[in-house]
Parts: structure tokens; C-alpha cells; sequence
């Protein structure tokens, strides 16, 4: 007896977490994977792109190619080439035969613009690390700690029982003890489910990751305005006509009117834009979908954390409406789930669980850890019979 004794108490010791008291968490994640790929494709891609664009004008000179006059010389050549990027202007004239100026400065901007896209995306992300981080990682801290330390609470209370049914003479006085203990919820530690259903009443963390996502989708549609604005009117104009007839060339009758020029990179201009509306329009159902996750809870999650004692969120139907900041919580501690240490021993103990129903009333990890001890979770039958014989 002693040696089953022995073993169980290995087991118990095994089954222990390590003590990570004063501990601070350095890999804890403080953005959801899609986040993070949100965040690194919306300010990446303008960057990415935006330095292809440099790349192009430094690569390939001038941006522009004018056909100059035959009698113009090379600098006068370079001066036409210098004045006609400068103003960016195409002239033409509309059916009633009057002058029309239409400016190509989108051309000029683009990389100026992708740069300010990639400022104005990282906005969000600001919002979110000034506004939400400093609450959640000290949430995520405080619940990961209880959370571990609810478990080894549960697998003491265990080695404990076993120490006093060693130490009991009467089996009878130990079952009495242990079921009065149970009817007095003594087993229980309800501050961990207390604190989370008080941030259910919260709503700081989901108003600041709803106003980020909705941010997101606002500056989203401003691209495309922007796009479909002003790069579409020019998307298509590989040349245009220049005057260059201003300031002292005004009255000089050998300058041409107008000039055509050629924008030499419209193809990077093409595919700039293209490569933009399409990235955005790819991130856009992925921000819907980070927002319609807060609809709806991780009950699988809650599910194997109700193992342990007085954690019934789930089967106490304490869930309400599933917008508050008890659910952005849950989806950060689903990310951080390789910093719950108890959550692998947890979904073990509940799938041996469901094995082990039929013949025990087993609710807890207090419950399975005393069958696993050699304890039965409840009062023998034959202690049982023997009372009821003694009181006949």
C-alpha cells in the first residue's frame, strides 16, 4: 500500500506546473496573427511599392521624354525635359476648339502618396499599442498566472487529500470530511472567474480593436477614392502636350507652341496602382473577418479550462452578449496559448475525461486527479453499506 502510495505521490509531483512567480512573460503576443499580417501588408506593401518607384526614376533617368524641336540644342533639349515635368500640365482643346488644361500630377506624387498611405496605415496599429496594450498585457499576465495557478492549487489539494487519508485511521471520517468539504465549496477559488466575468462589463479592449479594424476599412475606401480618382483619369495617358511658351519664351516666335512628351514609366505607374487596389482588396475580408470573431466565443477554449474548480463561465451560462472585452481577451489568450502551461495537461485530462464518465461523476481536475491517486472521487459503496448496516 505504501508503494501505490509513493507512486501517486510521483505522479502528483509530475503533474505540478514550475513555479514562474515573478516571471514577467517575454514572448507574450500582443496582436493576433491576422493582425499582424494586416499590419505588415497594409504599411509594407506602400513601402514595397513606393521604393520600386524610386528604383525606376533613378534606374532610367529622366521621367519624361520630350520631342524637342530639331533645331533645339542638347541643354535647351534638357531644359524642355526639366520645365515640362516640372508643370505636368497636358494641353488640349475640348470640341468647342478652346484650350483645356488637365494636370498629370498623380504621376509626380506617386511616391509620395504611397508613402503617405503607409504613414496613414500605421495609424491603426499606434492607436492600438498607446490605447490597448498597457491593459492587455497586464490582463493577459495577471489571467495566464491564475490560470496555472488554479491548476497546481487543484493538483495540491490532491496531494493533500492523499497525505490525510494516509495519516486516517477511520475511512469513514475522511469521507465525511471530503464530502462536507465539497458541499461548502471549499475545493474552489472563485477570483479568477470573478475577474473575468467583471470584464464582461467591460468594453475599453473591444472599443479600442473595433475603432483600429474600423479605421482599417475607412482608410481602405479612401485609397480607393484616391485610385479610382486620380489615377484612373491618367492611368491610361502615355503622352502629353507641354507649353513651355511662359516667362521670358513667351514672345519667342522659333518655340513651338506645345511640345509632346512621354511619360517613360507609365508601365511602373500601371502596376503600382493595380498592385495597390488589389492588396487592399485582399486585406478587406480579412479585417471583416477579425471583426465578425468577436461575435462568437472560444467555448472550446472555455470549454477545457472548466476542468478546474469554480471556472464555470460555460456550463453556469454566465456568457452574454460576446462583444466585451472578456472576448478579446479569450482570442488573445487562444494566440498565447503556448504560454498556458496548463492548457496541454488540461485537454489531456478532458479527453480522459470523456472515458471515464460512464463510471465516475467526475467534474473537475480535483475529481480525475483523486481517481488518478488511487482515491475514488466519491464514497465507496461498501463504507456506504457498512453505515447503513450499522444504523439497522
Amino acid at each position: 500500500m505504501s508503494l501505490a502510495h509513493t507512486a501517486a505521490e510521483y505522479m502528483l509531483s509530475d503533474a505540478l506546473l514550475p513555479d514562474r512567480r515573478g516571471l514577467r512573460l517575454k514572448g507574450l503576443r500582443l496582436e493576433l496573427p491576422l493582425d499582424q499580417m494586416v499590419k505588415f501588408v497594409a504599411v509594407g506593401s506602400p513601402l514595397l511599392l513606393m521604393s520600386l518607384a524610386f528604383a525606376q526614376e533613378f534606374s532610367s533617368g529622366s521621367p519624361i521624354s520630350c520631342f524637342s524641336p530639331s533645331n533645339f540644342s542638347t541643354r535647351q533639349a534638357a531644359y524642355v525635359d526639366s520645365s515640362c515635368w516640372d508643370s505636368l500640365i497636358h494641353h488640349e482643346q475640348d470640341g468647342h476648339g478652346q484650350d483645356k488644361a488637365k494636370s498629370l500630377w498623380p504621376h509626380k506624387a506617386l511616391p509620395y502618396s504611397l508613402l503617405a498611405l503607409a504613414v496613414v496605415m500605421y495609424l491603426p496599429v499606434l492607436l492600438w499599442q498607446y490605447a490597448a496594450v498597457p491593459a492587455l498585457s497586464s490582463d493577459l499576465l495577471f489571467i495566464i498566472s491564475e490560470l496555472d495557478k488554479s491548476y497546481n492549487r487543484s493538483i495540491r489539494l490532491v496531494q493533500h487529500m492523499l497525505k490525510i487519508r494516509q495519516k486516517s485511521s477511520d475511512p469513514h471520517v475522511f469521507w465525511d470530511e471530503l464530502e462536507k468539504a465539497r458541499k461548502e465549496r471549499y475545493f474552489e477559488f472563485p477570483l479568477l472567474e470573478r475577474y473575468l466575468a467583471c470584464k464582461q462589463r467591460s468594453h475599453s479592449l473591444v472599443a479600442t480593436y473595433l475603432l483600429r479594424n474600423s479605421l482599417l476599412l475607412l482608410f481602405t475606401s479612401a485609397t480607393y477614392l484616391y485610385l479610382g480618382h486620380f489615377h484612373l483619369d491618367v492611368f491610361f495617358q502615355e503622352e502629353f502636350s507641354c507649353s513651355i511658351k511662359t516667362g521670358l519664351l513667351s514672345d519667342e516666335t522659333h518655340v513651338p507652341n506645345l511640345i509632346t512628351c512621354r511619360l517613360t514609366y507609365l508601365s511602373v505607374f500601371q502596376i503600382v496602382s493595380l498592385s495597390t487596389g488589389a492588396i487592399y482588396t485582399l486585406l478587406v475580408p480579412v479585417i471583416i473577418y477579425n471583426l465578425t470573431r468577436l461575435c462568437r466565443w472560444d467555448k472550446r477554449l472555455l470549454s477545457i479550462y472548466e476542468m478546474l474548480p469554480a471556472f464555470d463561465l460555460l456550463s453556469g451560462k454566465m456568457l452574454g452578449c460576446p462583444i466585451n472585452d472578456l472576448n478579446v481577451i479569450l482570442l488573445f489568450l487562444r494566440a498565447n496559448i503556448s504560454e498556458l502551461i496548463s492548457f496541454s495537461w488540461l485537454s489531456v485530462l478532458c479527453v480522459l475525461k470523456d472515458t471515464t464518465t460512464q463510471k465516475y461523476n467526475i467534474d473537475t481536475v480535483v475529481d480525475f486527479m483523486t481517481l488518478l491517486a488511487g482515491l475514488e472521487p466519491s464514497k465507496p459503496k461498501y463504507l456506504t453499506h457498512q453505515v447503513c448496516d450499522e444504523h439497522l
